[in-house]
């Protein structure tokens, strides 16, 4: 049963896009461990973020859920007055970390890649993490953080990866750029780059598949495959106060791929 002998007045509260599941929802247990709230996003899944929310409660956090299309910008200001609510609710009237997590993959070489799925990837990686940071900022408290997922394809090639791996670059050049703008206000912003993640991820290729696992695992200097496990509890570290002195920073959580 949740601890409500907990100064909720102290506690600090995590936004996480893409929080109901896969790495966002390991970010999102990780920091309710760690004694922070959390209100998560989902797309369509809406049992997932439920299931999500009593995972969390279970660790006496609070916890919401709140249906956001990462990629779609004309709704942000509306989830912005969402999240007012839940803070209001939890009375407070500001949030102190942001991760922006939500995203999907869309495979094509070079020759094959179609101008909707790069258009749907700037809009989810790109636009999503710009835009909806720009739209919450001004919620957040001074000595905030924000995390921007990247991913090891930023810095080594895959197949099939080129325009995924492409918005990502651009996500961490957007990162350094935001790290700098709001410095003064003490907010911290840094980007987290998972490697090869056993999850849904991308239909579930690296979990599903064994010959893939064995690959990654032979590339990797930590011989396997990462799992969630690897990346939540990493982030939540990231944006404790341990962390203070961290930003503009992209680091890679990849158990040394291609070394």
């Amino acid at each position: 049963m949740p601890n409500n002998s907990i100064d909720n007045s102290k506690t600090k509260i995590a936004i996480i896009t893409g929080g109901s599941r896969g790495l966002g929802r390991n970010s999102a247990v990780a920091l309710a461990r760690s004694g922070v709230d959390v209100i998560l996003t989902y797309n369509t899944n809406r049992a997932e973020a439920d299931s999500a929310v009593a995972e969390i409660g279970s660790f006496g956090r609070r916890a919401a859920a709140l249906q956001l299309d990462a990629g779609a910008v004309a709704t942000f200001p509306a989830f912005a007055d969402a999240v007012k609510a839940v803070l209001a609710k939890w009375e407070t009237d500001r949030f102190d970390i942001l991760i922006n997590n939500a995203g999907y993959a869309a495979r094509g070489a070079f020759g094959q890649i179609a101008e909707a799925d790069v258009d749907g990837l700037i809009n989810i990686h790109f636009k999503g993490p710009l835009f909806l940071s720009q739209t919450l900022v001004p919620l957040m408290n001074d000595g905030g953080r924000i995390v921007n997922i990247s991913s090891g394809l930023a810095r080594f090639t895959g197949p099939g990866s080129l325009a995924y791996g492409a918005m990502k670059g651009a996500v961490e050049v957007m990162s350094r750029y935001m790290a700098e703008e709001l410095g003064p206000r003490g907010i911290t912003v840094n980007v987290v780059a998972p490697g090869a993640i056993e999850t849904d991820f991308g239909g579930a290729l690296l979990r599903n598949n064994p010959e893939v696992k064995k690959h990654i695992a032979s590339i990797t200097a930590l011989g396997r495959a990462g799992v969630a496990d690897d990346i939540g509890p990493m982030i939540a570290s990231l944006v404790s106060d341990a962390n203070r002195w961290i930003t503009g920073q992209r680091i890679e959580v990849s158990g040394g791929m291609h070394l």
